[in-house]
C-alpha cells in the first residue's frame, strides 16, 4: 500500500521530475504532486511524494535535513487533511 510523503522547504524552481528522481534512488515512485497557489499558480515550497511503506521509511530517514536546490528539506510521513468546516456564502 503507497505511503504519502510530506516534501517542505522546497525551492521554488523544484520540478516534479527532480523530485521524482530524488526519490526513486529509494524505491519506486507512484506519484508526486507539487501543491501550487490556487489564485496565482505560484509554487508553494511542498509536495507530496507516494511510496510503497518500506521504500517511503528508507526515503524519509535519508532525506530529512537533506540539502537540495539550497533548501534543507522537510521530510515526513504525511499526516490526513483535517476535516473543514462547511463554506458559508
Amino acid at each position: 500500500m503507497p505511503k504519502s510523503i510530506y516534501v517542505g522547504n522546497l525551492p521554488w524552481s523544484a520540478t516534479e521530475e527532480e523530485l521524482r528522481d530524488l526519490f526513486g534512488q529509494f524505491g519506486g515512485v507512484t506519484s508526486v504532486k507539487l501543491v501550487s497557489d490556487r489564485e496565482t499558480g505560484r509554487p508553494r515550497g511542498f509536495g507530496f511524494v507516494e511510496m510503497e511503506d518500506a521504500d517511503a521509511a528508507k526515503a524519509i530517514e535519508a532525506l530529512e535535513g537533506a540539502e537540495f536546490g539550497g533548501r534543507t528539506l522537510r521530510v515526513n510521513e504525511a499526516k490526513p487533511r483535517a476535516p473543514r468546516p462547511p463554506r458559508r456564502w
